[in-house]
């Protein structure tokens, strides 16, 4: 049975952030929340420092039927939670392998790779369940280099199964796409 603590791995878990630095950062989270009161598509913030999510939008799609603080406080049991089992190791799989990708990428280019992927989630008054596509993307970097935010978004989406875990560069026609059964991302371009 997965716990909280499998999402923490060497290359994700962070010695320190200090207070200052959060207070420095509340006028992101204010414009990350105006954002999301613009999109379909439901933000969160994931803080890999507190180890849970800093700030969840209000859009009922990734909420799964509670509200955006109740998801909020809950933090990685949200996954634990509402993700169906499956789904759940597969979460787990693409962070590793999204974490160990990163680990080759210079740090002043990390925060333009996003990682995409689908899982279903399931509402917890229905129990239905639904196809989201997740993209995560560095947010703010420690001063070593390593990930301390990530802006994620969930929308639906348009596949029909879990998996599709695609690794993007801004402005880069290439691209990686992660092969579950050799644990390989493999490099492809767009014409």
């Amino acid at each position: 049975m997965a716990e909280i603590k499998d999402f923490f791995i060497k290359e994700n878990t962070i010695e320190h952030i200090g207070d200052d630095v959060y207070d420095s950062i509340t006028h992101i989270i204010a414009d990350i929340d105006a954002f999301s009161r613009s999109t379909y598509k439901s933000v969160y913030v994931i803080d890999y420092y507190k180890q849970n999510f800093l700030y969840v939008a209000d859009n009922p799609l990734f909420l799964c039927g509670m509200t955006a603080e109740e998801v909020r406080e809950l933090g990685y049991n949200f996954y634990l939670n509402q993700v169906i089992p499956a789904d759940l190791n597969l979460l787990l799989e693409i962070n590793v392998a999204g974490f160990k990708f990163l680990q080759n990428i210079p740090t002043e280019e990390l925060r333009n790779y996003t990682v995409s992927y689908d899982f279903h989630i399931i509402n917890k008054d229905s129990n239905k369940k639904r196809l989201i596509n997740h993209q995560i993307t560095p947010l703010r970097l420690t001063d070593s280099g390593k990930v301390w935010l990530a802006l994620c978004v969930a929308s639906i989406s348009s596949r029909h199964k879990s998996g599709n875990i695609m690794m993007t560069k801004n402005k880069s026609k290439d691209y990686w796409l992660y092969n579950r059964e050799n644990k390989k991302w493999i490099e492809t371009s767009r014409q």
